[in-house]
């Protein structure tokens, strides 16, 4: 037999629905605080990559001179290179062997570290599995600010 749990002028609970509600009620208090925490972390990641929107509609990627001659920088999902003095050139992070993040440019390349994929200053594959080009991100100089568009 199951003991009920009631309160005068309420509903009756069995002491088994009542544990089972307990840990229901836990389990999605739980959830949303796992999911609020992501969206926080992901607020504060973007308030810590600080972009500046353009009056003409480009968003500030970096400063011309951040991106050093025959090498390159990544920031966030884009890679700006800088192959000749002027001549910056912007290109998706993502490899296009299996969608890692490439996580360096040095040595004039730009680096895959999931498979060993590399790729030319200009995105061309320079070796490793990836079978295309990066994919181009259109970029251009704003004042001393290389701007996406």
């Amino acid at each position: 037999m199951t003991e009920q749990i009631s309160t005068p002028g309420a509903f009756r609970m069995d002491r088994r629905t009542a544990l089972a509600a307990t840990g229901v009620a836990a389990t999605a208090l739980s959830a949303v605080a796992c999911s609020s925490y992501g969206n926080t972390e992901k607020a504060a990641a973007s308030t810590n990559d600080v972009r500046v929107r353009k009056q003409d509609g480009g968003t500030e990627l970096a400063k011309t001179s951040e991106v050093p001659v025959g090498g390159g920088v990544i920031k966030g999902d884009t890679v700006i290179t800088q192959a000749t003095a002027g001549a910056f050139a912007g290109f998706s992070s993502t490899c296009t062997h299996l969608g890692c993040k490439v996580s360096e440019v040095s040595d004039g390349l730009i680096k895959c570290p999931c498979h060993g994929s590399k790729f030319n200053l200009d995105g061309t594959v320079a070796g490793g599995p990836a079978p295309r080009p990066l994919d181009a991100r259109a970029v251009r100089v704003d004042g001393d600010s290389v701007v996406s568009g």
